[in-house]
């Protein structure tokens, strides 16, 4: 198939990129912690932490992994907290120690983090204090070993960490009990890191860097095997798109999604770092007001988040009074960026808001909208240099591209498969490295890709996927429930929220007490915000539940309402 989209891309960027540049993700970062060593590298609650410190403390924590805790080159660490300095010093440490990183949700339940863990077989976790409480839960269920506990204020000066440890626990109470015999102070396994002798590992682009956790293709959720190949393209991909309006070395972009997430990993956190630029993390994005005041001490050139997010930001007053004119890129991903939300964001700040378009299987960017963009397109953009775009039918013959079928994407990013599930792995990804996106999208002439619809049953919450499956297999936990189906329904602030139909087995049962049941066992943006009883559910002659009517039917009642 032709790729009519390069002929659209803006002069600058290129048609492809050299995924082999550097050899792994650890070569990159040493050279740029070398070149930019005084430069702001991470920038949190005041506290600035430079290339050069990133580079000392995650060589000491990587030494301590390796002689200390003995791990050998390819063993997973989990990595459980929110936007935080520790979070880069212990992401690279794992990396720079040639073990796998593998990003933990703090918000999960105690039943989600126990699969993740398991399923991983992982043996040594980075944890913050404020979730210890969940780890304790489930700890004795799974294979860990080695428990590294730190703080919100661990990473910062030593009076001002003391004061925000002492109001998160003691005023805010935000760190619940917790008993874990035996774990170790994260600043503790740096000061004995530093007496160590740090090995420098074997890599090759071959060599996985990340476990990256998805739903995928159902509601089992399964770990995105992401080698160092996969990641330096993807960063090379972006920076190919997006590059021409960055400067090496002088760039600071705003960091309000989470880290663990795998958008801002590879956009935020690993394409600033081979650029030289400044990470602003932030660690309670959902506090607005906060949010902005921090926004105000700093002069930004980029930012990234979901939709929701940049909502929040426009409908608020205090962000019109911001000084926005260093501000030069914003990048909308995870979700569809909205035509209202968009043209709000340009009449404030002066510049477009640029939907990008990826999936975790992808490292994750698979296209966006061209910098050069003048007005809002409401498509996904063009794929990223060295990316193959095509569609297939039903049939998975090729169609053209005034036709609409399910993308299909190959390049450097993507995935080389699922952990340890061959069967899941095939029936997404072809022996000539397709990949199937689950996504219904259409080409227009110049190449510009539309997403017309989900093939898949995914729910997309405020950025985040949510999967039927698992909605459904909690719900049904419940003594009152006979038969259960989880939908999305849309939502002008979260993109989609989670509804559920049930058939009760008891009449006395209430949405409340379904609620109450499904916080439980659900992070918060799982858990259903409908729910709507019925007498029986649609199914199929074999009994299958039929989401797909339910869909339809949610999608009348909301037109006609």
């Amino acid at each position: 198939m032709d790729k009519p989209w390069l002929s659209r891309y803006p002069s600058d960027v290129p048609e492809t990129i050299d995924p082999d540049q550097y050899q792994s993700l650890v070569e990159m970062f040493e050279l740029s912690v070398k070149k930019y060593a005084e430069q702001p590298a991470f920038i949190n609650m005041g506290t600035v932490m430079t290339f050069q410190k990133l580079e000392e403390r995650s060589r000491a924590f990587a030494a301590y992994l390796q002689h200390d805790l003995k791990l050998k080159k390819g063993d997973r660490v989990a990595l459980m907290m929110p936007n935080l300095l520790q979070y880069p010093v212990a992401l690279f440490g794992i990396l720079r120690a040639g073990l796998v990183a593998v990003n933990v949700n703090p918000l999960y339940t105690p039943r989600e983090l126990e699969h993740q863990l398991k399923d991983a077989h992982i043996e040594t976790i980075v944890i913050v204090s404020n979730f210890a409480n969940t780890l304790e839960k489930i700890v004795a269920n799974t294979p860990v070993k080695h428990v590294i506990l730190t703080s919100l204020g661990q990473m910062l000066p030593r009076a001002k960490g003391t004061l925000v440890d002492f109001v998160v626990k003691y005023v805010k109470r935000l760190v619940p009990k917790y008993h874990l015999p035996g774990a170790i102070s994260m600043r503790q396994t740096i000061r004995k890191g530093r007496r160590l002798p740090y090995v420098q590992p074997k890599l090759s682009g071959d060599d996985i860097a990340f476990l990256q956790y998805t739903g995928g293709t159902t509601g089992v959720a399964k770990g995105a095997i992401l080698t160092h190949r996969n990641m330096v393209a993807n960063v090379l991909q972006a920076k190919g798109a997006y590059g021409p309006v960055l400067r090496e070395g002088q760039e600071l972009v705003v960091t309000a999604l989470p880290l663990y997430h795998v958008f801002a990993l590879s956009v935020n956190c690993l394409l600033f770092i081979e650029m030289g630029g400044s990470n602003l993390l932030i660690t309670n994005p959902r506090d607005i007001p906060g949010f902005i005041k921090e926004l105000d001490k700093h002069d930004v050139t980029a930012i990234t988040g979901v939709n929701t997010l940049f909502n929040a930001l426009v409908c608020n007053e205090d962000f019109h009074t911001l000084d926005l004119t260093h501000l030069k890129l914003s990048v909308g991903g995870g979700m569809a960026v909205q035509r209202a939300v968009a043209d709000k964001w340009k009449k404030i700040t002066g510049i477009h808001l640029l939907e990008g378009y990826g999936l975790t299987e992808c490292s994750p960017l698979v296209a966006g909208n061209p910098y050069d963009l003048t007005d809002y397109s409401g498509a996904i953009g063009f794929p990223v240099p060295s990316t193959e775009a095509r569609l297939v039918n039903e049939q998975g013959e090729v169609v053209g591209h005034n036709e609409v079928g399910e993308l299909q994407v190959r390049g450097p990013q993507v995935m080389q498969g699922y952990w340890r599930r061959p069967n899941a792995t095939r029936e997404v990804l072809t022996d000539d490295g397709w990949l199937s996106t689950g996504d219904i999208v259409r080409f227009d002439d110049n190449g510009m890709m539309y997403i017309v619809d989900r093939k898949k049953d995914m729910i997309l919450v405020s950025g985040f996927n949510v999967y039927p499956n698992e909605i459904e297999d909690v719900v049904a936990l419940h003594h009152k429930v006979l038969e259960v189906a989880a939908i999305g329904q849309t939502h002008e602030v979260s993109g989609e929220v989670v509804k559920v139909y049930v058939v009760a087995r008891d009449n006395s049962l209430t949405k409340e007490e379904l609620i109450t049941h499904c916080r439980e066992h659900l992070t918060g943006y799982k858990v259903p915000k409908i729910v709507e009883f019925r007498d029986e559910l649609p199914k199929t002659n074999v009994g299958k539940i039929l989401r797909r009517v339910l869909r339809e039917e949610n999608e009348q009642q909301q037109k006609n309402a």
